[in-house]
């Protein structure tokens, strides 16, 4: 425990003034933690890539016990596993087609919808990079229901 720098009397931690005399204490010498449960909550949203800081939070003790942060974790991988599902399945529609020119116009719908639903995606991403910099804990329809199960069965 630290000592007030005016009367040396024992203070707490966190305790910006003396409780007996009432003194300002200077700020701790020690740096906040630069990787604290946000920045890694907002790293396991970076579009694309965000499911290997999700995996190494996932995988860390420092975390292990920190079921906010480990709910964006789950949130991130599944935002990831979506979008690989739609890149394998309407990725190979963007490619050769077996039936020459004419069979392009039956898939340009599908490649429309897989543009908008790929689009959506990454709005997904962005808001949930914006809402996770700002403290809050947004849960996605689908995807946040899935994080909620994934954390209550690692407790």
């Amino acid at each position: 425990m630290p000592y007030c720098c005016q009367c040396g009397k024992q203070i707490r931690d966190n305790d910006a003034f003396c409780g007996v005399c009432g003194a300002r204490q200077p700020v701790s010498a020690h740096p906040k933690d630069p990787f604290s449960a946000r920045t890694a909550s907002i790293l396991c949203y970076i579009p694309v890539v965000g499911w290997i800081p999700a995996i190494i939070v996932l995988a860390s003790q420092r975390f292990r016990h920190d079921a906010v942060v480990r709910f964006h974790a789950f949130q991130g991988i599944f935002l990831f596993v979506v979008w690989l599902v739609l890149d394998w399945a309407l990725g190979p529609m963007h490619g050769f087609t077996w039936w020459g020119r004419g069979s392009d116009m039956m898939f340009g719908p599908w490649l429309m919808v897989g543009g908008l639903l790929k689009a959506a995606l990454m709005v997904a991403w962005i808001v949930m990079l914006v809402k996770t910099s700002h403290g809050e804990v947004y849960k996605l329809p689908i995807l946040g229901e899935l994080a909620d199960r994934s954390v209550a069965e690692q407790k």
